[in-house]
């Protein structure tokens, strides 16, 4: 189904009717409404109403329930339900038919009461005053059709008598109005699918999704409320048939060997082995089917499109089928309400497609959709219903289940009541006299609400079918955190994996249990309990698994990896369930398979068995047999290594940096280097940030409840770390003793170097990746994950050599760049690389560079076969390592990556190497390098030209002396960027090869310097130093001025310097080359008349922008004296400046 302007009017409905409804809120409560006066008991039941909800959620649930009804009546009208068109026209009209019908004098009766349609006559024929007579005829007719379907579909329909009425949304008769959207969008196609209301339902609720994880990220926990928004997720129709042939489809093709239902069942699996113990069904009626969180219902829907056929196939009378599948088949349980409602309809629907408007109406049975409610009893209350109902059945049993439904909305289906037998409770209590008072009758609907929960919730099904909630335990409220942690332990980490528990507990012996869940509970450790809880308790039927790759999408439409599986409930660890994975690229555009099963390498029989022999027993259906041999000759790296947690600041915004954003005096003494994962790079690097490792800093991270700090002898010593979440192959890199780590740069530790090295080897070898990919096939790669891989450092077949020259490899050509703490100099500048002009230089380097990939490679690739032949997997893997993955910044393949040619992957890198000249030029220019110096000079708050002559008293090429270089279109200062740069190169390269070695430069990136400072550089220099740039550009609001300054050097005159030296100078040249080109205008020839006057007219439009940023923006600044501190980092000091600097996207990220 075509979802895109679905989506559209469903979010902007939902805007929409929130707005409408909201004013008619307050237009009712207000003193002297006419709804007070006209309807005083509705508007008594609103104020109680909003006093128990709160406005928002008062006014979010009205603006959803005409949203329900208006869109269930559309469906209708467009399926002919309606004997008159509600909301819908006829063909060539704009009103809707029932009100074209009043118009024309007929009102139906059947719907219609005499007295409303008295009143509706009244305005339509002009007795009956009123300012918008149709409008209002219309709303009366919308809410007499409303309380006729209440009859047949009290669950959608409740009778309109209530404040609901009052909140009716305005003007839908209006043009652009809800219901002239509604009609273009539902349109007649699209209602022939009962799924579109599904569809309508997920998209309507997507904002309020959106909210509450924004609000997630600023550790707000999910409340009761809002677990609907943020769990609801549409299951698309391959899945759900997937899900129910496999499950309620086998279960009757086993009862019945000759049934013709598998060749009309596109996603069944048919089993490998021959099946005898299987649930015996007598009748199609006997089959118990349970959707534990419907939603809107699409499971049920297509349950009953499968029933119907089974019923049909049996010989059943086509009339009575609808009924007898809603009497005694499908069982929905919601917690939310619209969903229930939603779900009910979609049912009901289904049946009225098989029906007819007329069999469905005299249809016996009614959907069972049980939407949970919230009741409790007080100890008072409790002793009455005691005293009512006997101490036969007030058994302890039946007490403790009356206490378990007070937060059924947050819980939900995972209440398992302690009642056995709800439905017999239920059953004499009904013949229990509760008619002694008013209070008492309030209190026996409650203790019947609470059973029919109960009965819901019993294990009774031969089917429990779901896509359950996914919602991790960072995003629960604290009760229903604590109430995974005490009944679903081996769950606790996400609510889908409590529901893979409790959806076994509800079938009986030997049902199934058919689910689409994450991925994660097929890997993870933190799940290991829960998955040999399954294979032991259940056997395995089938799989379909579906990988999220980090590109390309997924069947589900979201960003991380799911499975659809089925489990019988009985132990049989040897069966052979069949598995199949799908990608996207398997896939077709709308995400459906292009074949099914689909038969690629990862299509397998695997038994339960397999997987118990690998440790945590991991669902690795496609390989678990060739690991067995690994398991058994190698201690697993647990063995070797050392790990207690990791890292947590709680607050990584005030004790993270970047190192360069800090004084350099400070690295390494109240700022410690820190892990923290990081791009894809094998061997070493990715060692930017730093964290506050002040005593003041580590007693808070003692101290704060969601901060943790290592103990202190795993503190800063040598190990080795990965980033816990990536979608690329996983890398592992040496952590030196300056660092300590973070949860996303997880680590561990070895008691000695020799094993540390031979470790780090064997993570980087394709067996090790091989067989993670085994033990987790998600992005994230968790410390258990890796303790668990087959290594025994003693059995080590490689020496410690090879892996420290990989180290060491990485090692130098990550300092060869601006960005790392051991930076001293470009390559380029080396003296052993020099060779006359640039460009000769340029390709020496290259060859360097090449030289080091080459040999990485080798050295890799030689790794790659030691642990193969170790392993026995010749027939699996193959040393050979492609160039992307040598993970080198100098190798432009693993750089750039993509389907570029070599040629564009060169030019690319030269472009690059160029572009890090020019900004290694630049801070030259500040002083933050020197060329007769290695490493860092000014590097620490405040520090002046007179520290940079101390420190490099005999300078080829000196740093700015006030630290401002301006940035402009033409050689308007001595200190001007461009010249200043040129300067560079003539000290460098030489004053005989500069024009050479300038057009080398301009060609490499495409233009000339002048153009790419102003144009490019700032943006480059921003990206290089990841959005917290250590050179700061004053840059009015056209671009026309533009100044940059080194934060390091910063002083509260700065920006005086900036305003008064090169501001108001600037200014002043301008103001002077106005007055030459005022002369030319006077004595000069035709053409440099016009010329002169355009260049007027363009300095007087620089002069007023300069005027108002000097005025508004940079004199109010500069007066201020300005204090910054480094150590609250860019975010903090680059927002103290406003809009004297250029903004950065993302800075505040």
């Amino acid at each position: 189904m075509e979802t895109t302007q679905l989506k559209k009017f469903a979010q902007t409905a939902r805007r929409s009717l929130i707005e409408q409804v909201q004013a008619k809120l307050m237009a009712v409560l207000a003193e002297t409404s006419a709804e007070r006066r006209e309807h005083p008991k509705a508007v008594k039941q609103l104020e109680k109403e909003l006093a128990a909800l709160g406005q928002e959620q008062l006014i979010e649930k009205v603006a959803y329930v005409w949203f329900n009804r208006l869109s269930a009546l559309r469906f209708m009208d467009a399926n002919g339900y309606n004997r008159i068109r509600i909301v819908s026209p006829t063909e060539g009209r704009s009103q809707p038919e029932i009100l074209a019908e009043a118009l024309g004098g007929y009102i139906d009766s059947d719907m219609v009461s005499a007295s409303i349609g008295s009143r509706i006559s009244a305005l339509l024929d002009g007795s009956s005053p009123s300012r918008d007579p149709q409008g209002e005829a219309y709303r009366l007719l919308l809410v007499a059709a409303c309380n006729c379907w209440h009859r047949a579909m009290p669950f959608l329909f409740e009778a309109i008598a209530d404040y609901s009425e009052l909140l009716m949304p305005e003007g839908l008769l209006a043009p652009d109005s809800i219901l002239s959207q509604m009609r273009e969008t539902m349109t007649q196609d699209a209602c022939q699918d009962v799924e579109i209301i599904g569809w309508l339902y997920q998209f309507y609720i997507s904002e309020k999704k959106d909210e509450v994880f924004a609000g997630l990220k600023k550790n707000k926990k999910i409340t009761a409320e809002n677990i609907p928004a943020a769990t609801q997720l549409f299951t698309p129709h391959w899945i759900v048939r997937y899900l129910v042939e496999n499950s309620l489809g086998r279960l009757w093709l086993l009862n019945r060997p000759g049934s013709k239902l598998a060749e009309t069942m596109e996603y069944y699996i048919a089993p490998e082995e021959a099946e005898t113990d299987f649930l015996k069904l007598a009748s199609p009626e006997a089959i118990r089917i349970c959707d534990p969180a419907c939603g809107s219902g699409h499971m049920l829907t297509y349950a009953f499109d499968l029933l119907y056929a089974i019923y049909e196939e049996e010989g059943y009378d086509p009339g009575d089928i609808p009924g007898l599948i809603l009497q005694h088949n499908l069982t929905g349980i919601e917690i939310d309400d619209r969903a229930g409602a939603l779900a009910a309809f979609a049912l009901a629907m289904k049946a009225a497609a098989r029906l007819g408007r007329r069999g469905f109406m005299r249809m016996v049975g009614t959907p069972n959709i049980c939407v949970l409610q919230n009741v409790s009893f007080t100890e008072a209350e409790m002793h009455a219903v005691a005293a009512v109902v006997g101490k036969d059945l007030f058994t302890d049993e039946l007490r403790e289940t009356l206490g378990q439904f007070e937060q059924a909305k947050n819980f939900g289906s995972l209440i398992v009541p302690k009642l056995r037998d709800p439905a017999e409770a239920l059953r004499i209590a009904e013949t229990r006299d509760f008619s002694g008072d008013l209070l008492l009758k309030e209190l026996q609907a409650r203790v019947f609400t609470l059973l029919h929960m109960a009965e819901a919730l019993t294990p009774k099904y031969q089917v429990v079918v779901a896509n359950p909630p996914y919602m991790g335990s960072k995003g629960m409220n604290p009760a229903l955190t604590t109430f995974a942690k005490e009944r679903y332990p081996d769950g606790k980490s996400d609510l889908f994996a409590t529901f893979i528990e409790r959806s076994s507990q509800m079938g009986i012996g030997r049902g199934y249990s058919a689910l689409v869940t994450m991925e994660s509970w097929m890997f993870l450790s933190s799940y290991g309990k829960l998955r040999r809880k399954i294979l032991a308790n259940s056997a395995l039927l089938s799989m379909v698994h579906m990988p999220y790759l980090g590109k390309g999408g997924t069947a589900m439409g979201i960003s991380f990896g799911t499975c659809a599986f089925v489990t019988r409930r009985a132990r049989d660890i040897e069966y052979h369930g069949i598995y199949s994975c799908v990608r996207y690229y398997e896939m077709t555009d709308e995400f459906v398979p292009i074949t099914f099963p689909v038969r690629n390498e990862r299509f397998s029989v695997a038994s339960s068995e397999n997987f118990l022999k690998i440790p945590g027993a991991p669902i690795a259906y496609w390989v678990s047999n060739k690991l067995e041999g690994a398991y058994d000759s190698h201690n697993q790296i647990y063995e070797s290594s050392i790990s207690e947690g990791q890292n947590i600041t709680a607050n990584n915004d005030r004790y993270l940096r970047r190192f360069w954003e800090i004084s350099g005096k400070a690295c390494n003494v109240k700022w410690r280097f820190y892990a923290k994962g990081g791009d894809y790079r094998k061997w070493g690097g990715n060692m930017e940030m730093v964290v506050d490792w002040s005593p003041s800093a580590q007693k808070n991270y003692r101290r704060d409840s969601s901060a943790r700090i290592i103990p202190e002898y795993l503190q800063f010593r040598n190990g080795i770390t990965w980033t816990l979440v990536t979608s690329s192959a996983q890398s592992f890199r040496y952590l030196p003793d300056i660092a300590t780590f973070d949860k996303t740069g997880s680590a561990i530790f070895f008691t000695s170097e020799d094993i540390l090295l031979k470790t780090l080897s064997f993570l980087n070898s394709s067996v090790s990746l091989f067989i993670l990919r085994v033990l987790n096939s998600t992005m994230s790669l968790q410390i258990d994950d890796v303790r668990r891989l087959p290594f025994d450092p003693q059995k080590s077949p490689v020496s410690t050599e090879r892996s420290t020259s990989l180290i060491a490899l990485s090692a130098s050509d990550w300092d060869a760049y601006e960005t790392s703490w051991d930076f001293n100099t470009l390559p380029l500048l080396q003296p052993k690389n020099h060779a006359g002009t640039l460009e000769a230089t340029y390709s020496r380097v290259r060859t360097h560079w090449q030289g080091m990939t080459d040999e990485m490679r080798t050295l890799e690739e030689e790794n790659n076969r030691i642990f193969i032949d170790a392993y026995g997997l010749q027939d699996e893997l193959t040393s050979e390592v492609p160039l992307k993955e040598i993970t080198l910044t100098c190798n432009p393949a693993y750089r750039y990556g993509g389907k570029n040619t070599e040629a564009e992957l060169e030019d690319k890198l030269r472009a690059d190497t160029m572009r890090e000249f020019i900004s290694y030029a630049v801070g030259c220019m500040f002083g933050r390098y020197a060329l007769d110096k290695p490493g860092l000079i000014l590097a620490n708050q405040g520090e002046t030209i007179e520290d940079y002559r101390r420190l490099v008293p005999d300078s080829s090429f000196e740093a700015d002396d006030d630290n401002v270089i301006p940035m402009l279109d033409g050689d308007w200062f001595a200190d001007d960027i461009t010249e200043r740069f040129r300067k560079f190169l003539r000290v460098t390269f030489g004053e005989a090869h500069f024009a050479e070695n300038l057009k080398f430069i301009e060609d490499a990136i495409g233009k000339d310097v002048r153009k790419y400072f102003l144009r490019e550089y700032y943006d480059d220099h921003v990206k290089r130093y990841k959005k917290r740039p250590i050179y700061w550009l004053f840059s009015s609001p056209k671009g026309s001025f533009n100044a940059l300054i080194y934060m390091h050097r910063y002083r509260p005159d700065t920006i005086s310097v900036v305003l008064n030296d090169y501001l108001r100078e600037y200014r002043s040249k301008l103001n002077a080359e106005r007055g030459q080109k005022e002369h030319q205008v006077v004595s000069g020839t035709a053409s440099e008349k016009i010329n002169a006057q355009k260049r007027i007219d363009e300095i007087a439009r620089i002069l007023e922008e300069l005027d108002e940023y000097e005025r508004d923006i940079v004199y109010p600044l500069a007066t201020e004296r300005l204090q910054i501190d480094l150590d609250d980092g860019v975010k903090v000091n680059y927002a103290k400046f406003g809009k004297a600097l250029k903004p950065i996207k993302g800075l505040n990220a």
